[in-house]
């Protein structure tokens, strides 16, 4: 057989090469859980940034639908406020008309004429009130200083 000295060493060889190869193991494992973390934390960066992109465009887009239904709001306040205002300034036209038309008939107008000479003022004057006319004619003599 072999010599004791010689197994020993052999005994002793064997740990140390088990040793080595249980280091290497290990850093080899480390070495792959070091990866994994890496490849976790990359993977974990993206869904954060993915979930962020979602919940943006989700509030971009209840941002865009708020804002549709301010605006079509607003756009119906304003022709509902141009249909009252055209109404009302309707109305008003039809008052103004029929204002013009009773101030005109009620209050009537009057035309007339005059001469005028060396002693006289002669005038003759017509007043309509509606249906009513008055005629007025009469010499007014100017005084004649000496």
């Amino acid at each position: 057989g072999i010599p004791e000295k010689d197994s020993k060493l052999c005994r002793e060889a064997v740990k140390i090469q088990a040793w080595w190869r249980g280091t290497l193991v290990r850093r080899t494992l480390l070495h792959a859980a070091l990866r994994a973390s890496i490849i976790q934390y990359w993977w974990k960066q993206k869904l954060a940034e993915l979930l962020e992109k979602r919940r943006r465009a989700a509030l971009e887009y209840y941002a865009r639908q708020n804002w549709a239904a301010v605006r079509l709001q607003s756009w119906v306040r304003m022709w509902r406020i141009h249909l009252r205002y055209c109404r009302l300034l309707n109305a008003a036209r039809i008052i103004q008309v029929y204002w013009r038309w009773h101030n005109c008939h009620t209050r009537g107008f009057f035309r007339g004429s005059y001469e005028i000479t060396a002693s006289q003022l002669r005038l003759e004057l017509e007043i309509f009130l509606g249906s009513q006319v008055c005629r007025i004619t009469d010499c007014i003599p100017f005084p004649i200083k000496n």
